[in-house]
Parts: structure tokens; C-alpha cells; sequence
């Protein structure tokens, strides 16, 4: 009877621990689950912390290129007016040489009305005229 006794006590002993170890797996495994939770959580964070600042580093990029693309425009810009003001200069230097050779110079202006005449191609050109002589600055008198 002792061997049965014995082998009474160490299968409940077996069972308490076999039930004992179940408990505990029920018990682990919902904390296992809060830990793959929360470490899945921090890392989904992560991944949204990087992608929020590779779309700032893209957005200052951009910024970047477009400000420098702007102040290229702007360079480029103001070399072309530089120029055209320089062409002006040139133009309005190059008239003013052409009106001062002509005041004072009736006879020449005479001579390149008749001469326009003469070599024209056919078209008729109306001059005002008085007294037969074209009318070359009407506010003169």
C-alpha cells in the first residue's frame, strides 16, 4: 500500500505540476504578447520618425535647388539688362554723334533727300513741302 500511496502522491504532485505549468504558459504568454505589442509599437515609431525626416531633409533639398536656381535666374537676368542698358548707351551716344554732324547741315540734308529720290525703287513719297523745299522740322519758326 505504501507503493500506492507513493504513486498517488507523485501523480498529483505530476498533475499540480503539469497544471501549475499551463497556468504559467497562460500567464507568460499574455505578457509575451505585451512585449511583442509594445516592441512592435516602438518599432513602427522608429520607422515613422525616419520617414519624417528623410521628407525634411527633401523638402530642404528642393528648397535649396530652387533657390539656387532662382539666383541663377537673377544672375543671368541682370547681365542681359546690363547689356541691353549698355546697348542703349551705345545707340543713344551713336544718335546723338549722328544729330550733331547733321544740325547746322542743310545742304547734306538736301543732298540725301534728292539722292533717296533719284535711287528710290518706284515708290511715291509724300514730303511736305513749302515753297517747292521739304519741311524737315516744322517747330523750327
Amino acid at each position: 500500500m505504501k507503493d500506492f500511496a507513493l504513486g498517488a502522491v507523485l501523480i498529483s504532485i505530476g498533475i499540480a505540476v503539469f497544471i501549475g505549468t499551463i497556468f504559467g504558459l497562460i500567464a507568460g504568454w499574455q505578457y509575451m504578447r505585451v512585449w511583442i505589442a509594445e516592441t512592435g509599437g516602438k518599432a513602427e515609431y522608429a520607422q515613422a520618425e525616419q520617414n519624417r525626416r528623410i521628407v525634411i531633409l527633401e523638402a530642404e533639398a528642393n528648397n535649396e535647388s530652387a533657390t539656387q536656381n532662382a539666383q541663377a535666374t537673377i544672375k543671368i537676368e541682370t547681365a542681359k539688362a546690363t547689356a541691353e542698358i549698355e546697348r542703349a548707351k551705345g545707340v543713344a551716344e551713336a544718335n546723338r554723334i549722328i544729330g550733331d554732324s547733321l544740325k547746322g547741315n542743310e545742304a547734306y540734308l538736301r543732298y540725301l533727300y534728292i539722292n533717296g529720290l533719284t535711287q528710290g525703287s518706284g515708290q511715291i513719297i509724300y514730303v511736305p513741302t513749302e515753297a517747292g523745299l521739304p519741311i524737315l522740322e516744322a517747330g523750327k519758326r
